[in-house]
């Protein structure tokens, strides 16, 4: 799947069994920019200021499924500079607040981020540092804090795993501003402005 296509695959994939007609508009409307953009691809290059770091991106929409009110979350991945990784992913969890949606997500992203370093270092690569972006405070909050509010006992197990890794330091988590976030792209439908900014920050260029 085209990371920049990747919410709005995620989101008319839902409705296969049984489309309606906003379902095949949908569907018209992708095709017409992968007609649009069908040069454009991602662009891989050297960057020695990033080298040998995993960074990565991550957000979340709380009930993002109308239907289920399901919770959607979205990451993405890069190595050296270059996007390599990328998900948007619809959970099988109601999540009870912005807080715990993002906190899942963010889960989500720091198991991804554990793998990355885990296959670059079997690959022989040092790997310098591996930072994950999000853009929710208290979802920080939660993932750092060695106590908890009494209402997020039920995801208990995440936070220990979460905070274990942050403890040991085999991932840093830092906020990122929503307007430089391209995992954004992921988990809502984005105005065109900002849509190509994500896009731009991805490296999603014209051949």
């Amino acid at each position: 799947m085209r990371l920049d296509l990747a919410y709005a695959v995620s989101l008319v994939s839902r409705y296969m069994g049984k489309p309606g007609k906003l379902h095949w508009e949908a569907l018209k409307w992708i095709f017409k920019y992968l007609k649009g953009t069908c040069k454009e691809g991602l662009l891989y290059a050297k960057h020695e200021s990033s080298m040998d770091d995993v960074v990565g991106f991550v957000d979340s929409n709380y009930a993002g499924c109308l239907d289920t009110i399901r919770l959607l979350t979205g990451y993405v991945f890069k190595f050296c500079g270059n996007t390599v990784s990328w998900k948007c992913n619809l959970q099988h969890v109601v999540s009870l607040s912005t807080t715990e949606a993002e906190f899942i997500a963010l889960t989500e992203a720091i198991k991804e981020a554990v793998w990355m370093k885990g296959m670059a270092t079997s690959l022989y690569t040092k790997v310098n540092g591996v930072k994950v972006y999000c853009d929710n405070q208290s979802g920080i909050h939660l993932a750092k804090n060695q106590t908890y509010h009494e209402r997020t006992k039920h995801i208990d197990v995440k936070l220990h795993f979460v905070r274990e890794v942050i403890a040991k330091g085999e991932v840093v988590v830092e906020k990122i501003h929503t307007k430089n976030n391209p995992a954004e792209t992921s988990t809502k439908a984005l105005p065109g402005p900002k849509f190509k900014q994500c896009v731009q920050i991805m490296k999603v260029e014209g051949a």
